[in-house]
């Protein structure tokens, strides 16, 4: 492994002496490799740190929606289209969160599965150009994931279960019959009902229904997207 951390901190082709700004022998490359890493870390402990929160803010508007909308049977069913519209909102912010994230995880992870491996199981297999990746990565930053693949992804470890409890209360919203009226609970045994209780002001219940079922009908086809291969970045089942 010496002589490959001493590759790390590679002589000049052209013969000239390397900077005295650079690691000159292979414990000087391996403490700055060392401080690098803790640095990568630390980044993306932060970017993940942002996305629990806009996660922890999607559940507490869920949770306080349904408070809202099912409190009374008066309650209007609108909250519950509200509160889609506003978990659409943190997920796209989320989405944007994690593709920083996922730069940061792909240097760490290159690192590890690259050096830190080969040094705690040498196979012989450690390329010369193993840290290419992430010095093209630190020359010229850029996304390792589109923002409609970091929103299926974010979508399918969390978000769809949110859309999915948003939906079962909104039916039932909808499909009672004292919605907005006072007395004892009943359901809608009759579709003209439904529709009735489904409309929005002036629009019609039938067109809340149709743009309700399409935005869900895209729901599904994100949440069965299936993500190309990551190179790379592949990192097992143990990835968010």
């Amino acid at each position: 492994m010496a002589g490959e951390v001493a590759s790390f901190s590679a002589q000049p082709d052209n013969g000239e002496v390397p900077s005295t700004h650079l690691p000159a022998t292979s414990t000087e490359a391996i403490n700055l490799m060392v401080h690098y890493y803790r640095g990568e870390l630390g980044r993306m402990a932060g970017w993940r740190d942002r996305i629990d929160r806009t996660t922890n803010w999607a559940i507490t508007v869920v949770a306080a929606m349904l408070s809202v909308s099912l409190s009374t049977p008066s309650s209007h069913h609108g909250v519950l289209l509200f509160a889609m519209l506003l978990i659409s909102l943190l997920l796209l912010i989320e989405a944007r969160r994690y593709r920083f994230f996922d730069v940061y995880r792909a240097r760490v992870r290159q690192i590890e599965k690259k050096y830190f491996a080969e040094f705690l199981d040498p196979r012989g297999d450690l390329s010369p150009d193993w840290a290419a990746a992430i010095a093209r990565s630190l020359r010229k930053p850029q996304f390792q994931i589109g923002y409609r693949e970091a929103a299926c992804r974010r979508l399918r470890r969390n978000y769809s279960w949110m859309y999915l409890i948003l939906l079962l209360a909104w039916a039932l919203k909808i499909s009672s019959s004292t919605m907005t009226e006072s007395g004892p609970f009943d359901v809608a045994l009759s579709f003209h009902q439904v529709l009735k209780n489904a409309a929005l002001g002036a629009i019609p219940g039938g067109v809340v229904l149709a743009v309700v079922a399409a935005f869900y009908l895209l729901i599904l086809v994100a949440v069965l997207h299936q993500e190309q291969s990551e190179g790379e970045r592949v990192r097992g089942e143990a990835h968010v």
